[in-house]
């Protein structure tokens, strides 16, 4: 065991986070720390590491045992140093042996002929040989630009930074320091998609313990083999990944549910025998006894699956036209950096848009483009009925502290009662007395909940969401998530919460080479094109063909791109378009959309039959199962066969385009 609890209680006054809790990090652990907000996560993380100390029990650790701890307070440091300095004070010892070899080389070049110094000297470059301290450099460096930093950036002052970038700096340091144990609160909280894949690669073959608080499921369904879960007081332990989690704690609730009403029948059946012949003499001592073995009885809780419910429920006052807004020939830049160019884009109604990318690209700045909160040349032109509403992170620091969150809501314009703003703050898991807390003294959560509320209480039809899903529990993304589904309006969000992007969305945008870039699709049909285009590439690259680029990519682009007329050396100018080309085009045109119907087919086939073999209640029949299975390899044969035709048809899409 690195670190643990041992019937461990910790209370905060009357309130208590856990009761008695026993967990141990064992090395190899990693582990996601789980639980609604309120529940004491973050509390928990620094009780371990001794920032709170317990009201009962213990907070076991080994002699030698290291940790590591990412958390918000770290943003309190500050320093002059650029930001490979601070990465590389991860290396005490090795930076500490760098200063002994050379103030001894300076030495020794005024006395060579010492034995002791030169001794001195010898020991301290092999000790910096077995700490391979010559690679210290290229290691901060190849961590910094996993984590987004450019080599510009490298050598940029710390305090230049915004607090997410600290934290990236911060956390490369520490990823540096491998210490044994390494706990992470909220880790994906400040960083892009990108950056989040580098993580997950990079924790996976990490070589100590791991323990991430985090709502990401997919980043949590990647990297942890344990989960447990902070719920009604308790640490519940679950050996699996979150998925594993979620199956194994339906199963529990299930059975306890079972053994709940198995205990409840056998005890309404003694106390039954009790009454009928407590009175009877012959029966009296046999009926006493019965009665004691009740008294005695270790009663089974009625299991309840407690758990906050966002009720979220958004109302429209207008339908609007069919194109909601249009950006026309728009660019924007910070100085040097350039964040769009000349680019064109346009939302139509019934869009829910993701904007995804690397930070830096400029993802948020297009939102407040669009919002009209952000200067830019070019034309944003809005269409018929439109009301938006924006959310966004800054609008948490926008918050008026001295107001209660029912003031907060009046400021709105949104013309409602009190009772009304009540009864939608209600659905926001702020009920009764709740209501008249102070925005001071709310948690990020909470704050987060208010400005979410404020945001769709106006029956606006068009959201702009930025990072909405940040500070909100797993189950509260969930339930947001249902409700931008069930929206009849349209949106635009930028997320890093891949499970949210992809059970919101229907469109995706990325910014490529300063242009905004649409696929008509979900997020896990986008990751599946750019894996097909990667393939196809590798094999492109084998054979010494040019990689497909972006913009042949004709079903994917937000922008209209008008088709270039490409003058061929001696050819006259008014050269006549080959009819016959022209028809082989639109009819491998016509094959490829039919091939797209079809696999997008297959694909809902082979879900539909893996949710059947995943469904305990098929497997009581056996010939049910044998059937299922056999469809199931059948249809994912099909849908292979289809993806192989489909990549060669698109390629002879790409030949004929060319020869146009």
């Amino acid at each position: 065991m690195l670190i643990g609890l041992q019937n461990v209680t910790f209370e905060f006054g009357a309130r208590v986070i856990i009761e008695d809790a026993t967990w141990h990090i064992q090395p190899g652990d990693r582990i996601g720390l789980i639980g609604y907000n309120g529940t004491g996560k973050s509390t928990i993380l620094k009780v371990l590491v001794g920032e709170y100390m317990p009201s009962k029990g213990t907070v076991e650790k080994s002699k030698d045992t290291t940790i590591g701890y990412l958390h918000q307070d770290l943003l309190s440091f500050d320093t002059n140093d650029n930001i490979t300095e601070v990465a590389l004070s991860a290396f005490e010892r090795v930076r500490q042996l760098e200063k002994e070899i050379e103030e001894l080389g300076h030495q020794l070049e005024k006395d060579s002929e010492n034995e002791a110094l030169l001794i001195k000297y010898t020991d301290s470059l092999h000790e910096l040989d077995v700490l391979d301290g010559y690679n210290i450099h290229h290691k901060a460096e190849e961590v910094l630009h996993g984590l987004g930093f450019s080599n510009d950036d490298l050598v940029r002052p710390y305090k230049e930074f915004s607090g997410g970038w600290r934290m990236r700096v911060l956390l490369a340091k520490m990823i540096l320091q491998q210490p044994d144990v390494l706990l992470m609160d909220e880790p994906t909280n400040h960083l892009d998609l990108p950056s989040i894949e580098w993580l997950e690669k990079y924790l996976l073959h990490y070589k100590g313990s791991v323990v991430i608080v985090s709502h990401d499921k997919f980043f949590l369904n990647r990297m942890v083999n344990k989960i447990v879960e902070v719920y009604q007081q308790e640490l519940h332990i679950y050996t699996g990944d979150y998925e594993f989690y979620e199956q194994e704690k339906m199963i529990r609730i299930d059975m306890q549910q079972k053994a709940f009403e198995n205990q409840q029948d056998y005890i309404r059946q003694q106390e039954r025998f009790i009454e009928r012949f407590k009175a009877k003499a012959s029966k009296a001592a046999q009926a006493q006894s019965v009665q004691k073995r009740l008294d005695k009885i270790d009663k089974i809780e009625d299991v309840k699956l407690e758990r906050p419910d966002l009720r979220i429920n958004f109302q429209l006052d207008k339908v609007p036209g069919k194109v909601l807004v249009e950006l026309k020939d728009v660019s924007k830049n910070f100085g040097q950096l350039k964040i769009v160019e000349h680019a064109v884009a346009e939302i139509e109604r019934g869009d829910k848009i993701a904007l995804i990318g690397a930070n830096g690209k400029g993802k948020s700045t297009v939102l407040r483009m669009i919002a009209g909160t952000e200067p830019f040349s070019g034309e944003r032109a809005w269409g018929h009925n439109v009301e938006e509403s924006f959310y966004a992170q800054h609008q948490l620091e926008a918050l008026t502290l001295n107001h209660n969150i029912l003031e907060e809501m009046q400021q709105c314009g949104s013309k409602k009662s009190d009772v009304e703003l009540r009864s939608l703050l209600g659905a926001f898991l702020f009920s009764g007395e709740d209501v008249d807390k102070k925005i001071k003294v709310l948690s990020g959560g909470e704050k987060a909940r208010v400005a979410l509320a404020k945001t769709i209480v106006s029956k606006a039809n068009f959201l702009i969401l930025d990072e909405p899903t940040n500070h909100l529990d797993m189950h509260s993304v969930e339930l947001l998530a249902e409700a931008l589904n069930k929206y009849e309006g349209s949106y635009i969000l930028v997320s890093h919460d891949r499970y949210f992007i992809s059970k919101t969305a229907n469109k995706i945008w990325e910014i490529v080479d300063h242009k905004i870039k649409e696929f008509k699709g979900s997020y896990q049909e986008w990751v599946d094109w750019n894996e097909r285009m990667a393939k196809i590439n590798a094999e492109k690259q084998k054979l010494g063909v040019p990689d497909i680029k972006a913009e042949n990519k004709a079903s994917v682009k937000a922008e209209t791109v008008q088709p270039k007329t490409v003058v061929k050396e001696n050819a006259p100018v008014n050269n006549i378009i080959n009819k016959d080309l022209q028809k082989e085009l639109q009819k491998e045109q016509r094959r490829l959309a039919n091939l797209e119907t079809l696999l997008t087919k297959a694909k809902e086939e082979e879900t539909r039959l893996e949710n059947a073999l995943g469904d305990p209640s098929n497997y009581s029949d056996k010939d049910k199962f044998v059937t299922i299975e056999s469809d199931y390899k059948k249809a994912k044969t099909d849908k292979e066969i289809l993806e192989k035709e489909y990549e060669a048809v698109f390629e002879k899409v790409m030949e004929l385009e060319g020869k146009m």
